[in-house]
């Protein structure tokens, strides 16, 4: 089972600054609990504050891990810049096969969030390694999503390439989600709000 860790700092209390060093504690403990990519998403950061997060999250998990994978989310280039794994796109972004372009190294770990079945088959043929589909099932706050669902989550597992769910997974139906099919799991809350080393035994049996 793969797992996923989305990270959002603004979730953890006090100031910036308290903020940023919970996330950075939040990375290193993920990298030591096996957490297999965690994918860098602050996206209100502005390019430079983004790149210096990023150096910083990339030095704690090649010092905790050394199968821990960093992606950045959507800035191909800042992934470049700070010597990150890969990239995680939106549905929406450059394609996997024009970011292996401008990629000055070979076998770039290239993701990408996929809403429908559609969305994962574009994705394959474009050479991701994997896509995270989402919402599986309703997120807190926001009821006004319609999530895809277990029979939804199936049918993009059916596609040629490795799914992961995300939207309101939790260590209760996480199963669900490995009997659709998906590769793994993915999450903020599910690894931001519960003890990583605890939620990795879990989940792993």
């Amino acid at each position: 089972m793969l797992l996923y860790y989305i990270t959002d700092r603004r979730q953890f209390a006090g100031d910036e600054n308290h903020q940023r060093q919970a996330l950075l504690q939040q990375i290193a403990e993920a990298s030591r609990g096996g957490v297999d990519f965690i994918q860098l998403r602050e996206k209100d950061l502005c390019a430079r504050e983004l790149e210096s997060l990023a150096r910083e999250a990339a030095a704690l998990i090649r010092r905790n891990s050394q199968t821990t994978r960093l992606l950045i989310n959507s800035r191909s280039d800042i992934a470049i810049a700070c010597g990150a794994d890969g990239v995680h796109l939106r549905a929406d972004d450059l394609s996997p096969r024009e970011v292996r372009k401008i990629w000055p190294q070979p076998g770039p770990i290239i993701a990408v969030s996929c809403h429908s079945v559609a969305d994962v088959e574009r994705a394959a043929s474009e050479g991701a390694k994997f896509v995270v589909f989402a919402p599986v099932f309703e997120k807190r706050g926001e009821a006004e999503v319609k999530p895809m669902g277990i029979e939804g989550l199936r049918a993009a597992c059916r596609q040629a390439i490795p799914v992961l769910a995300l939207g309101g997974v939790t260590l209760e139906n996480a199963p669900e989600c490995m009997k659709a099919g998906a590769a793994g799991v993915a999450g903020i809350r599910l690894f931001q709000e519960n003890d990583i080393a605890e939620v990795t035994r879990a989940l792993r049996g």
